[in-house]
């Protein structure tokens, strides 16, 4: 006989005290990007497959659950990620709204398979999006603002990766076999490159040998001139986050992966990955995108960032419960409240009669 409890792969129930961390987490985030000038937005659960595959969404396609809409007989999707939804929001329902726009959101996204580093099908995004602004201080915004964030919550050890994946990208535009250049990058693999034409693999390795903390992978990089415009950006968004580092006290290492793509499908400028020591996997990504949804004939440009809680719940400082105190059946609800009031749990029937 099955076991009616059992749960499908990817799929768990969030228990005492873990729900209670991560929906505090959440709402500690949510303050913080309220301070800056975010406004929250929550789209639905599902939508038709047309808009939620546009845009941005055009890469989640393979990532998403899919069901018939019994009124109105159209295909449509369950989130799978919120950056698409946030995009066609922005060009739809706040289109003429000032730019640029900040949007900010915490809900749940569905997956229909699990990845190498997370095992969760169904986990919350919390994260910010600027939109309609077009400079480097919205890439250093987003890159700050989760920082501020991470540290809010007590999340310690961060590491922030930043990347330029349009170079590689671009690069491998015209490989015959891009999946092979693509994986032996993830394994960091220069044996895996030499199928690559000479000059793209050259350039590759070049790339690679440039990773590590941003100082020395900026000077690196320098020597590189093929790719002088890219680094140029990276160096100003270094010494704009580095900045709100050392002003802040933060607990932060800046690092380059020139070479990084893995979860940028939608990118068109920097990207970043936030990590933990404490953890294994990413805490988040963000990055620079342009939004070009529907009918919309010109591009909007956009930065944001998009924060995992499966993964940050992880990183976190455990949870210290709350000693519960008692109460009798006969004692007023007005004494139990003025206890509660005052900071106490205070449970009916718990060590009284």
């Amino acid at each position: 006989m099955k076991n009616p409890a059992l749960l499908p792969s990817g799929f768990v129930d969030l228990l005492p005290p873990d729900a209670e961390q991560e929906y505090t987490a959440t709402g500690k985030m949510m303050t913080v990007f309220a301070s800056f000038g975010y406004g929250r937005v929550k789209p639905p659960l599902l939508e038709f497959e047309e808009s939620l595959f546009a845009g941005p969404g055009a890469g989640m396609v393979n990532d998403t659950f899919r069901v018939m809409d019994p009124v109105s007989h159209r295909m449509m999707g369950l989130r799978s990620d919120i950056t698409a939804q946030i995009a066609r929001i922005a060009s739809s329902r706040l289109e003429k709204e000032l730019r640029p726009l900040r949007v900010c959101y915490a809900n749940d996204v569905l997956r229909t398979k699990a990845g190498q580093q997370r095992i969760e099908r169904q986990f919350t995004q919390v994260g910010c999006e600027i939109i309609g602004e077009k400079n480097i201080e919205a890439d250093i915004e987003s890159c700050v603002v989760s920082l501020i964030a991470l540290n809010e919550i007590g999340v310690k050890n961060i590491t922030i990766d930043l990347a330029f994946p349009r170079i590689v990208l671009d690069l491998l535009e015209s490989a015959t076999d891009r999946d092979a250049a693509k994986n032996a990058l993830e394994r960091r693999s220069a044996d895996g490159l030499k199928k690559l034409p000479k000059k793209i693999s050259d350039d590759l390795k070049k790339l690679m040998d440039a990773s590590g903390p941003a100082e020395k992978a900026l000077k690196k990089l320098t020597a590189l001139p093929a790719f002088k415009n890219q680094v140029k950006q990276l160096q100003q968004i270094f010494d704009g986050v580095q900045k709100a580092i050392d002003e802040l006290g933060l607990d932060v290492q800046v690092t380059i992966d020139p070479v990084e793509t893995r979860g940028f499908k939608y990118y068109s400028g920097m990207g970043f990955t936030l990590f933990s020591k404490n953890v294994a996997g990413a805490l988040g990504r963000g990055g620079h995108y342009d939004i070009q949804f529907g009918g919309r004939k010109q591009a909007e440009s956009a930065s944001g960032f998009t924060l995992y809680m499966d993964t940050v719940r992880k990183s976190m400082p455990a949870v210290k419960s709350a000693k519960a105190e008692g109460a009798g059946y006969n004692e007023s609800w007005k004494n139990i409240r003025e206890r509660q009031r005052k900071g106490a749990i205070v449970v009916r029937g718990k060590g009284k009669t």
